[in-house]
């Protein structure tokens, strides 16, 4: 039985691979009053990053469960921040983070973070399954940070074979005017 669960599970990835969603709701500290009420408005089946890296590790299982139940009704891909490790014991389909930090095997979707074109080939040499490149715009998450821009965003973004969803700043106004597919945000889908 555990065989044919683990087995699915690796074929609903693969499916899930082939049509990555287009949208991704990141979570945080600023967001978490809110954070359910995000979920249910996204297009079902997109995407959720579980981050809430200001909780101890029993209060972030615990809202992590919660939040994954709430996801999970609306097909949305469930992405954790945190070891490789700790994603499989939590049941989410993937990791989030550095490309340091990614697993060797193929059993998670890794979502890693880039920053310039060094990040990029590093993800790329992680085998990412996509690469969230930020900062695009300016973000309250970094407010002090250089921004990538619209022009500089898609051409690093257009130089990999990965695919790229844009973050920093992100709102649907941002998203039409960066014209680019896929993105994710905390706060301009919260």
């Amino acid at each position: 039985m555990a065989a044919f669960s683990i087995a699915r599970r690796y074929s609903d990835l693969v499916a899930n691979l082939q049509s990555l969603p287009e949208l991704w709701l990141l979570s945080d500290q600023r967001n978490d009053a809110c954070v359910e009420e995000a979920l249910a408005r996204l297009p079902r089946g997109s995407g959720f990053v579980f981050r809430h890296y200001h909780l101890d590790r029993s209060a972030r299982r615990a809202r992590f469960a919660a939040l994954s139940a709430c996801a999970r009704r609306r097909d949305h891909l469930v992405i954790l921040a945190g070891s490789p490790v700790l994603a499989k014991q939590w049941r989410a389909d993937g990791v989030y983070g550095a490309a340091s930090g990614m697993p060797r095997d193929d059993s998670l979707l890794k979502l890693v973070t880039a920053h310039d074109w060094k990040e990029i080939v590093a993800a790329e040499r992680a085998g990412a399954d996509a690469t969230l490149l930020s900062p695009v715009f300016p973000t309250a998450s970094h407010p002090n940070a250089e921004t990538l821009g619209a022009v500089r965003f898609r051409l690093l973004a257009r130089k990999t074979d990965v695919p790229v969803i844009a973050l920093g700043g992100m709102t649907p106004d941002t998203a039409k005017r960066l014209g680019w597919p896929r993105w994710a945000a905390i706060d301009g889908l919260s």
